[in-house]
């Protein structure tokens, strides 16, 4: 496997782009997770695939755009979808909720049928759907990098703003924090993440990566921080054995990913039950 690393760019590309993906992706699903809005992924991966499918589409059917990189694409929609979530959310006052199965229904209903006229499932867009090791090129990866400095900065810039929102909506509008802004920039950043994550996780699988090591994390963590040092932690073991795995089974990364976070979360879920348990013969003794 090293030897290959060393002689295959797209094998670098790819664990690179992962290495990456594992940092940003849970530290968000962090946020996410909190704040309940864990179908905020599943809406903008469907989004995102919408994009992908328009873009295979317009390369069959128009001249000259055949260069077109299909994540540019996906991250349009992808950033569009997140904006109209939040539209959403203003009109629906009460019931804001409702903007997300909007938003994946739409995804959904409009990804077929673009699909469909770009002449079904083929190759390209199976890699999209469930990730590939060889489709990762090393634009994607610089784009990936780009998108994940962004990320770690606004975070820092802006972690005590997104924390009291997390925990405390009404708190942070008295204490003058623009929720609504930094919450669109918020999703934002979703966006991109999502969009970015699909050629290694794969669009259907991305929300996984962005909720699972959470989940795991969750079960152990004592403190907020704590939480997303270990969801990061659980991404990064996901994404890393999840792509050697890939490579030598030769299935998509995607499958391998989610199978091994899968797995984190149930090992969490036992430590956790059996440090309960301990804890609990301690005290009786």
């Amino acid at each position: 496997m090293i030897e290959s690393f060393i002689q295959y760019d797209f094998l670098q590309n790819a664990a690179i782009t992962g290495i990456l993906i594992g940092l940003v992706a849970p530290l968000l699903g962090v946020f996410i997770v909190v704040r309940r809005l864990s179908l905020i992924a599943d809406a903008l991966s469907h989004i995102t695939l919408t994009g992908i499918a328009a873009s295979l589409l317009l390369e069959k059917r128009v001249t000259g755009i055949n260069e077109l990189n299909p994540i540019y694409m996906g991250m349009v929609f992808s950033v569009g979808g997140a904006i109209l979530i939040e539209k959403l959310r203003k009109l629906y006052k009460h019931y804001e909720e409702l903007a997300i199965p909007i938003i994946l229904s739409g995804g959904i209903g409009v990804g077929v049928i673009l699909i469909s006229l770009a002449d079904g499932f083929n190759t390209d867009l199976f890699s999209y759907l469930f990730g590939s090791v060889t489709a990762v090129s090393r634009s994607s990866m610089w784009t990936v990098l780009g998108i994940t400095l962004a990320v770690l900065t606004i975070v820092i810039l802006f972690y005590k703003e997104l924390f009291v929102l997390s925990f405390d909506e009404e708190h942070a509008s008295i204490t003058g924090v623009n929720g609504r802004g930094i919450h669109l920039l918020f999703i934002i950043m979703v966006a991109l993440v999502i969009a970015s994550s699909m050629q290694v996780v794969g669009i259907l699988l991305v929300s996984a990566l962005m909720t699972l090591p959470v989940a795991a994390a969750l079960r152990i963590a004592s403190s907020f921080k704590q939480t997303i040092g270990l969801s990061i932690a659980f991404g990064e073991f996901s994404v890393i054995f999840g792509l050697i795995s890939s490579y030598q089974l030769s299935v998509p990364p995607g499958g391998t990913i989610v199978v091994i976070a899968i797995l984190v979360l149930i090992m969490s879920i036992i430590y956790k039950r059996v440090r309960n348990q301990l804890y609990i013969k301690g005290e009786t003794v």
